[in-house]
């Protein structure tokens, strides 16, 4: 059993301080300032974690709805306790206040009338880290609030692949390559970790280049020639000093720069064990941000463009010759292109009276009225805003689309949105590369250059506002990263005469090598768990490879793409969906989707069959376990389960599974959250009571190793298992799926090992439209039509404690039960909630069947003795 890590050390900032009792914390209401500080020294690198507190909370407490009640600071440092810029960590969040972080919602989301409640939040340590700072920090309370109780303790659980990419430095030089902008200095920001704090841990060495490509003789300023190393800059990995600031002076006529980053030791002098926390940050000087050059003004393009070629000291007017010649529409619009492949053909267009039609987010018609104010919600649809403003959708309406696009230029001054989505990742970068394509393309007959002039001057904020997400990775390794990358790199090559072109293209192709390869392994491996997001990675990747061809990192996203292609169609269910786990928008044509990255053939359907398993067959998508069957005359049956490891943001779906059986969907899941951004959907929508798990003792899981642990072949049946440390430190867990070749009938048994008494309640969400009736204590019955789904508990270790049918509870936001998500909200639906109790040991689960003689078959299965050894494992 793991043990408690010792007492921390507590200090206090911004008005928090000591409560009455040992071990208690009072965190003022002053908003962000007022803090508790909790420090833990010598945890183990890369070993999982779970937090435990008790929290109170005032009576009177005001924001006792709001998600982001308070936050939880998580500050990882090393030995000699300099904190380290770890770009991600798993099981935490990126957030403003703090680098990495965990928000505590608020008394209304803990399952408890009282004052407090107990939580708990799971993290695996960084790689470089031993120590770490906890700071329980205000936000949202309005009065004060108490944490005691705090418990830090290790998780038992296999050796687990790392998720970390190390960065380590040595003789050969890590090297930075970027294009310059002539007169501009070039900085970067990083960190280095060493074994053996130094003054000399390791160095830059510096080479510029001519626009010829050759090399410009040396001294160069900001640098020292050293023998044998030539230019360079000193890196130190000091206590306390182990972030460096690189800014680079580049000599006048300098068109490119080549950084090495290395030990100032060579291969046989043992150098110390020396390696940069993340990529080095990477940007132009301060004049040159994009809030340096707008200020407090309100800048159309035009006076965009005049106002940079002023801070660039060119004569007035010489942005004139940044505008691109008239010609044909450019390309490559690789993010349109990855849109495509998604949806298929733009399907909003300008109508026979000149109006325009927008189908969007998968929502009904709607007609933009003239004289629009870009603030329209007609569906109250966060996805279909998100849609709108991206502009995705302009170059579908024909001549329309520049002055549309003015249009909404005008109405959204860079600082002033009219709608705050707007600025959402998603829709930046879809509509930064929308504006440099109209920039670059053909206009109506009869436009002037003014509206060009326009259209590039707002092309060119939005590349500048990309080149800071991009070079300071703001988004980390995430798919909305790689999106900014390829707008950016898009942008500079719509708009090649910008003085900040070559800059971008550097910058981004840079950095679309190393998020493309952090999302997907050279082996086909996923970093995020949602399907359809991987779908969505997998699109934009052969976007990239078809504009990139040889160039770099085209032919790396290439093969990537092809291993993470493998497989795919074995995940549709019979209604060609994909398995809606994690935040999941609602049902598309995903089968269409799979057809279009495949191959271009005319039936895209019929590409996804041709390569699906058609009976009998199951398999591993990396986290993902499915199976298809195709019995003939029964109808299709589909089972589909995720054992991807909880995230904060993302839903407490481990090990949850769909199931459909003779043609019909049973087992369904609540739905994605895309729709619902805050408030009590959104907490149901992504905590384990939406989802088809086990939850012990009434508490949520939390982030935590989770593997596949084997599988059994049977009688006309296979077992299946996976093993997870999501429920507690000193809990075992294992979820055993006995499913028949034509799943008809499966069993799903959870196993929980930990001292104590043990409370389980398992949760099934049955279909929409599907009649659910208890036959008993001890058996369920769900019809549709004249088919029917039988369900019977079954006990392993310990005692049955109850069945019973949840359908559109929602008398507390910490209570909602028995909805499923649609476009418009939640709706209600049948949840079956199954019960079972033990001390030390409990094991128990479900079996469901199409009829009585199915479910004897798994009843002979349970009780085999190759089965008892699997589940005893």
């Amino acid at each position: 059993m793991p043990e408690d890590l010792p007492e921390p050390t507590a200090r206090y900032l911004g008005g928090a301080g000591a409560g009455p009792r040992a071990g208690e914390h009072v965190v003022a209401p002053k908003n962000r300032w007022a803090r508790a500080i909790l420090a833990f020294r010598e945890l183990v690198p890369e070993a999982w974690y779970t937090l435990d507190v008790t929290l109170s909370w005032d009576e009177d407490e005001q924001a006792a709805a709001a998600l982001d009640f308070a936050l939880v600071g998580f500050d990882f440092m090393a030995r000699d306790g300099s904190s380290l810029d770890v770009e991600s960590v798993p099981g935490l969040v990126r957030t403003l206040p703090d680098p990495l972080g965990a928000w505590l919602p608020g008394p209304a989301y803990h399952a408890t009338t009282g004052l407090s409640a107990q939580w708990r939040c799971g993290f695996r340590m960084p790689a470089q880290a031993s120590d770490l700072a906890l700071g329980f920090r205000s936000w949202r309370n309005t009065a004060p609030f108490r944490v005691s109780g705090v418990r830090l303790r290790s998780v038992e659980a296999p050796s687990l692949p790392s998720p970390w990419s190390r960065l380590r430095l040595g003789a050969k030089p890590l090297m930075i390559e970027q294009d310059l902008v002539q007169g501009v200095g070039l900085v970067l920001r990083g960190q280095i970790v060493s074994d053996r704090p130094d003054e000399h841990a390791a160095y830059a060495a510096i080479r510029y280049r001519d626009a010829s490509g050759g090399e410009m003789p040396l001294p160069y300023p900001d640098t020292v020639s050293v023998m044998g190393h030539g230019a360079s800059v000193n890196l130190p990995a000091k206590p306390q000093a182990r972030r460096f600031t690189l800014s680079l002076t580049p000599p006048i006529g300098a068109s490119r720069v080549e950084i090495g980053l290395r030990t100032w030791e060579e291969a046989d002098e043992a150098p110390p064990a020396v390696e940069l926390v993340a990529p080095p940050e990477v940007s132009l000087e301060d004049p040159f941000r994009l809030e340096s050059l707008i200020g407090d003004d309100l800048l159309d393009g035009a006076a965009f463009l005049s106002r940079l070629a002023n801070r660039l000291g060119l004569e007035r007017g010489a942005e004139a010759a940044w505008l691109p010649d008239a010609q044909a529409v450019p390309s490559p619009a690789i993010l349109a292109r990855a849109r495509h492949l998604r949806q298929g053909p733009e399907r909003s267009s300008a109508g026979p009276d000149g109006r325009i039609v927008l189908r969007l987010a998968g929502l009904p018609d709607w007609t933009q009225p003239d004289g629009s104010g870009w603030r329209e919600d007609p569906f109250r649809s966060v996805p279909w805003r998100l849609d709108y403003h991206s502009l995705a959708w302009i170059p579908a309406v024909g001549e329309a689309g520049p002055a549309l696009a003015a249009a909404w230029a005008a109405a959204n001054p860079w600082g002033q949105p009219s709608d705050a989505l707007s600025l959402h990742p998603a829709a930046l970068s879809a509509r930064a590369e929308v504006l440099a394509r109209l920039a670059a393309g053909p206009l109506p007959e009869g436009a002037d250059d003014a509206l060009r002039t326009a259209l590039v001057g707002v092309a060119t904020q939005h590349g500048f506002a990309l080149a800071e997400i991009v070079g300071q990775n703001a988004f980390g390794r995430s798919l909305h990263g790689l999106q900014a990358a390829t707008a950016l790199y898009v942008i500079a090559r719509f708009l090649p005469r910008l003085p900040l072109a070559p800059f971008w293209i550097a910058l981004a192709s840079r950095r679309l090598g190393e998020t493309f390869g952090a999302l997907l392994s050279a082996d086909g491996h996923f970093a995020d768990p949602v399907l359809q997001r991987r779908l969505d990675c997998l699109s934009l990747g052969r976007a990239l490879a078809e504009a990139l061809g040889g160039q770099a990192p085209g032919p790396d996203i290439a093969a990537r793409l092809e291993a993470g292609l493998a497989g795919l169609p074995g995940l549709l269910d019979p209604g060609g969906r994909l398995p809606p786990f994690g935040d999941a928008p609602p049902a598309g044509d995903e089968a269409a989707w799979i057809g279009r990255l495949l191959a271009a053939r005319t039936s895209e359907l019929a590409i996804v069959r041709e390569a699906a398993p058609s009976s009998q067959a199951d398999g591993l998508f990396h986290d993902t376990l499915t199976m298809s069957a195709n019995s003939i005359g029964r109808g299709a049956g589909h089972f589909a389960c995720t054992f991807a490891a909880p995230s904060p943001l993302g839903h407490a779906d481990c090990t949850s599974f769909i199931l459909a059986a003779e043609g019909r969907r049973w087992i369904v899941e609540a739905g994605g959250s895309e729709s619902a951004e805050t408030g009590p959907s959104r907490h149901y929508l992504v905590s384990a009571r939406a989802h088809n798990v086990a939850l012990l003792d009434g508490r949520e899981p939390v982030a935590g190793p989770v593997w596949f642990a084997g599988s059994l072949r049977l009688d006309s049946a296979s077992a299946h298992r996976i093993e997870t440390r999501v429920h507690g430190p000193d809990v075992a867990h294992a979820r055993i799926f006995v499913l028949l070749d034509d799943l008809d009938g499966i069993a799903v048994i959870d196993r929980f090992k930990g001292p104590g008494l043990h409370s389980v309640e398992g949760v099934l969400h049955v279909a929409p439209d599907t009649l659910v009736a208890l036959a008993g204590p001890r058996r369920a019955l769900a019809q549709q039509g004249a088919r029917r789904l039988g369900f019977t508990p079954w006990v392993v270790a310990g005692r049955q404690a109850g069945l019973e049918i949840v359908n559109g509870r929602d008398e507390r936001a910490s209570t909602l039960q028995g909805f499923v998500a649609t476009p418009r909200g939640l709706t209600p639906a049948s949840t079956l909630s199954y019960r079972f109790v033990g001390d030390g040991l409990v094991c128990g689960g479900m079996m469901l069947a199409t009829d009585t003689t199915l479910e004897e078959s798994l009843s002979r299965l349970l009780v085999s003795e190759a089965l008892r050894s699997f589940l005893a494992e």
